[in-house]
């Protein structure tokens, strides 16, 4: 007997906060890599601190791993940006479960949200679809600054065969590789 195709396909789990252990559902979407527990510790590890209070942007929501991993960790607001339909009504199911005041979703493309008005983030999760090339060009419209604050970090994930590169004033404060996939922290300087 087949799947529905009105249920969840995947489950990622909290690792840490209020929420920790709690599980994530989300649909399987083409692309969507759920980013990993053992990559979000490292992440989370990295950013010890400056979770707390601050505003986050999840520009490629996905499964909304990142999103609710900082929610849970205290941030004070966690904006999701997510074009996939069926995967926007999944995350609002998930919002309504857990309680989550302090996570928004906003319907549309990173590209979209990042061309719309003027919002400053403390942290951006950047964790597009490795089968697409979306990362130069959304480098390049936060590179604009709009979205920055002078201390936002910048969390990338992409694939080792095409390392970003980082417009000027942009740095890797930490960077690790896990199997086929790179990952890590930019700072602006």
């Amino acid at each position: 007997m087949g799947r529905s195709k009105n249920r969840p396909q995947g489950q990622v789990r909290i690792i840490g906060g209020q929420w920790r252990g709690r599980r994530i559902e989300f649909y399987a979407a083409c692309g969507l890599r759920p980013t990993g527990d053992r990559i979000r510790e490292t992440l989370f590890n990295w950013l010890q601190g400056e979770v707390e209070n601050a505003d986050c942007l999840d520009l490629f929501t996905g499964s909304g791993a990142l999103a609710f991993e900082a929610a849970s960790r205290g941030a004070r607001r966690v904006v999701m940006v997510e074009n996939n339909r069926a995967t926007q009504r999944q995350l609002q199911n998930q919002i309504a479960l857990f309680k989550a005041t302090n996570i928004e979703l906003v319907p549309g493309t990173a590209q979209g949200y990042l061309q719309g008005p003027r919002q400053a983030f403390d942290l951006i999760f950047l964790d597009p679809p490795f089968d697409r090339t979306f990362l130069p060009e959304i480098i390049d419209l936060l590179g604009r600054g709009h979205h920055l604050k002078p201390h936002t970090k910048i969390y990338l994930e992409y694939p080792l065969t095409e390392i970003p590169d980082l417009p000027p004033g942009w740095a890797f404060v930490r960077q690790k590789k896990t199997g086929e996939v790179g990952y890590g922290l930019v700072a602006l300087l």
